[in-house]
């Protein structure tokens, strides 16, 4: 079974940017706005020379990561879509350099309806882990 429902792959391919997740083994945070893209039931993110990066130095030495995906297309009505994933992340060589794999664990979805296989919902976000 896909990891991502066909309403998620649909909205996923019309984003370009994202904010990826990290924090270092001493339990500090950082957020990085990122390039990313999905590869099958994960999602990859890269970049020029992401060994200068701290989400670099953080996944070394603590490999999860979460990224959000999501956009308000209209405020009046007020109305934000968008995923949060959460889940172990690799460093790999891509097709142009060092990349960054997120293997989804739990997702969280809002604004795109609920998925079938959800295994929560609260205020209009529905948790699902995978």
């Amino acid at each position: 079974m896909p990891v991502f429902t066909d309403t998620e792959i649909a909205y996923l391919a019309t984003q370009r940017l994202a904010r990826l997740a990290t924090s270092s083994s001493s339990a500090k945070p950082d957020v990085s706005a990122v390039v990313f893209s999905v590869d099958g039931d994960t999602i990859t993110s890269g970049g020029y020379d992401i060994t200068k990066t701290v989400r670099y130095r953080n996944l070394l030495s603590n490999p999860q990561a979460v990224i959000v995906i999501d956009d308000l297309p209209t405020t009046d009505p007020w109305a934000p879509r968008g995923l949060k994933i959460r889940g172990p992340a690799t460093i790999e060589e891509g097709k142009t350099g060092l990349i960054i794999r997120i293997t989804p664990r739990t997702i969280w979805t809002w604004g795109l309806g609920v998925p079938p296989e959800s295994e929560s919902r609260f205020a209009g976000v529905a948790r699902r882990d995978v």
